[in-house]
């Protein structure tokens, strides 16, 4: 007798062999089966969701911290960067004028104009000069004075207003960058140092340009400015120390918190079931994070606003050297919301949407229409066309691919930079798309009409 074949019905062998040997399924049994394999794999794809959600969940907490770190390790370990950091506070009007101001009251302070109006009284008076003329000696002090300031704050705002300034100032920061590593750690030393409550900047090499000018323009009294309380008080805080510590942290963690989101963001990707609808869902929440930094941002900027006193620095000085100080912060932010919506936009494109497909359709058909007029002009492609034709979702793979390494490899990528990848990537596409039209429409001896390489 001829033994039994088994059809569609059979239970599946789970040995691995070729035969099966299951008996034949009934129909409620195959209905039973056909359940329990759905619900199976039901509940695989809601534990492969929960997955990619928590992941997807940490990444987008730590994005915002990622971002701050790394921004705080590349300011400080990289001294280039940290003198562009500074470098445009000495250019800044409302900044040079608090210097201006303070520089001139020194200098006037060191002058005892009321002295030499009394010894100029005296002089006077034991030369028998007319009471008016004694009288009117004494009410020199004021004029003098203000002659003084004049004089000084003349000379003081030539000095701090001149490309001399700008270079002291770009010449003391880069000498004291490694003083911005003991201000994080709270050490006492170095031209930026960290006091009980108060960041405060040391300027005192721009004081012995502008004393020594002083002196060589003949204003001998200028010598007399002292040595000591030569400081700018960048920043006072009561928060300091948890501000420091907080900051040592970020250092340390400034390296590999970002790796650690970007791969988490995209692990959640990658075990998500919907691959494509992740993708647009992690860059629509990477943006918004990046939102909500900016507007983080902001609000620490009216809190420090708030808090520095105006006998400190007044508003329009303080406002300056928070926005110097945060600019590449929130370039690299605004950058990060560039990419994302990039990212979102392009993960759309490749759904099945309606407005997607169309876009596809008509740049298929533009595409299309591009290669058979250069065919028909006489352009041959030759094994290139080929190649690209039978491996055309490699190419366009790699296009992406290259585009994608060369923002991460970029140095401090802006949106402009971010443009023109942008704008490079779609030009090859765009290229790739017309070669593989050319190879599809020429003759059959120099590729396939069917897009297939010839062997």
């Amino acid at each position: 007798m001829a033994p039994d074949v088994p059809d569609g019905n059979a239970v599946p062998s789970h040995s691995g062999g070729a035969q099966d040997t299951g008996r034949v399924l009934s129909a409620e049994e195959r209905s039973e089966y056909e359940r329990l394999r759905r619900a199976a794999t039901l509940r695989h794809r809601r534990t492969r969701r929960l997955g990619a959600s928590i992941l997807l969940l940490v990444a987008l907490l730590l994005s915002p911290l990622a971002v701050v770190s790394a921004w705080v390790q590349d300011t400080v370990s990289d001294t280039d960067r940290y003198v562009e950091t500074v470098a445009p506070l000495a250019s800044d009007p409302a900044v040079q004028k608090v210097v201006i101001n303070r520089l001139t009251a020194r200098v006037v302070e060191q002058v005892d104009v009321e002295a030499v109006t009394a010894s100029l009284t005296k002089v006077l008076a034991d030369a028998d000069a007319p009471p008016r003329v004694v009288a009117g000696s004494e009410a020199l002090t004021g004029p003098l004075t203000s002659a003084v300031r004049t004089v000084v704050r003349r000379d003081v705002e030539r000095v701090v207003t001149s490309d001399l300034f700008q270079q002291v100032w770009e010449g003391a920061n880069r000498r004291a960058h490694a003083a911005v590593l003991r201000m994080l750690t709270g050490e006492r030393e170095g031209a930026l140092r960290a006091t009980d409550d108060a960041i405060e900047l040391d300027i005192g090499s721009v004081v012995d340009q502008v004393r020594q000018r002083l002196v060589d323009q003949g204003f001998e009294r200028a010598a007399l400015i002292p040595d000591s309380d030569r400081t700018v008080t960048l920043f006072r805080t009561a928060e300091l120390a948890r501000a420091q510590d907080a900051m040592r942290v970020l250092d340390i963690v400034g390296t590999w918190l970002p790796a650690l989101t970007i791969a988490l963001a995209a692990l959640a990707v990658w075990t998500a079931p919907g691959h494509r609808l992740m993708l647009l869902i992690t860059a629509v929440g990477i943006g918004l994070m990046m939102v909500a930094l900016l507007i983080a941002l902001a609000a620490m900027r009216r809190v420090y606003l708030d808090t520095v006193p105006v006998a400190t620095l007044p508003p329009d000085a303080a406002a300056a050297i928070f926005d110097t100080f945060v600019r590449f912060l929130r370039d690299s932010t605004r950058t990060l919301i560039v990419v994302a919506l990039v990212t979102a936009l392009a993960a759309y494109l490749y759904g099945p949407g309606r407005a997607a497909v169309a876009l596809r359709s008509g740049a298929r058909r533009g595409a299309g229409a591009a290669g058979r007029g250069l065919s028909r002009a006489g352009l041959r492609v030759g094994p290139v066309g080929r190649r690209l034709a039978a491996r055309r979702s490699w190419a366009t793979g790699v296009v992406i691919g290259a585009g994608a390494l060369a923002l991460v490899l970029w140095n401090h990528p802006t949106v402009g930079s971010v443009a023109l990848v942008l704008g490079l990537v779609l030009v090859a596409l765009a290229a790739v798309a017309v070669l593989v039209a050319v190879a599809a429409s020429g003759p059959p001896g120099d590729g396939t009409a069917s897009g297939h390489a010839t062997p």
